[in-house]
């Protein structure tokens, strides 16, 4: 039974590690405040699910659930990539509100609050979908390394410093704009359709917002602008997150409890260590 629980956990630490650095890329990376990245992963959980579901294979239906996302993703870094901060923060968070809208009533597609079960496993042993994930995962891992410290990745940085100083020395800050916003919700929807296929189901919970602030916390605890920092703090939240269970007695109180101690330690990390354990820049 411990077996299992630690299987499961590492599982989940694996498909929110890839969720964190793709979210990285975008935030830390470019500057741009994406506060509807988990709208990608849905994307890519519900086209894996509704594809798998109708007889699609598995290799098939995760390439197809991170295309998507990305063509979503591009789309709406070509529409918002002209705002800056706080106008682009609100704009991608209002795309959650549509998604959960969306995902509630488009019940011909999603099934509305039902929701889609019977999702068939990638890998029936729990041992090797875990296994599978981590490769995933230090795949990704090793491809946003190889993209932030390649030329693109240095235009990056240099939007997210001074966007005014790259386009004047000629580089297109709209374009790569977009190639940030493409690459990151490719990972999400990947990611997505990871867990989707672990859980076996679907529905519109997916699009909470308590979803994107944990993935947030995660982020500047690990730090911006760093792939080793996205990888720790997933994996010292997530320890933190589940060994709450342990010292709450009553359940019914473990995800307010939860919240609580995630807003402390995001408070305690904007006071002391604002750059997170291992970020490069400012929050």
């Amino acid at each position: 039974m411990i077996h299992e629980y630690l299987i499961s956990i590492l599982t989940f630490i694996s498909i929110y590690s890839i969720i964190v650095l793709s979210l990285n890329v975008v935030i830390g990376f470019t500057g741009l405040i994406n506060l509807g990245h988990i709208v990608f992963v849905g994307i890519g959980a519900y086209a894996s699910a509704i594809l798998a579901l109708n007889g699609v294979p598995w290799y098939i239906s995760i390439f197809a659930a991170g295309i998507l996302a990305s063509v979503f993703g591009a789309a709406i870094a070509a529409i918002t990539s002209r705002l800056k901060g706080d106008y682009l923060a609100m704009v991608t968070l209002g795309l959650v509100f549509i998604a959960v809208a969306v995902s509630r009533n488009w019940i011909s597609l999603t099934r509305g609050a039902l929701g889609l079960p019977g999702i068939p496993d990638i890998i029936k042993n729990n041992f090797h979908y875990m296994i599978f994930t981590m490769a995933i995962s230090a795949l990704s891992v090793f491809l946003f390394y190889r993209l932030t410290n390649s030329e693109t990745g240095k235009i990056f940085q240099a939007i997210r410093d001074n966007e005014v100083a790259a386009s004047v020395l000629g580089k297109n800050t709209y374009f790569y704009k977009i190639i940030s916003m493409a690459a990151s919700t490719f990972f999400a929807g990947i990611a997505g359709s990871l867990l989707a296929h672990h859980l076996n189901f679907v529905d519109p919970t997916i699009f909470e917002l308590d979803f994107i602030v944990t993935m947030l916390v995660m982020l500047i605890a690990g730090g911006l602008a760093s792939i080793t920092g996205s990888v720790v703090g997933v994996f010292i939240l997530y320890a933190l997150s589940e060994s709450i269970r342990f010292i709450v007695v009553n359940p019914s109180i473990v995800g307010a409890f939860r919240e609580m101690v995630f807003a402390v330690v995001l408070i305690l990390i904007l006071i002391f260590r604002p750059r997170g354990m291992f970020g490069k820049v400012d929050i």
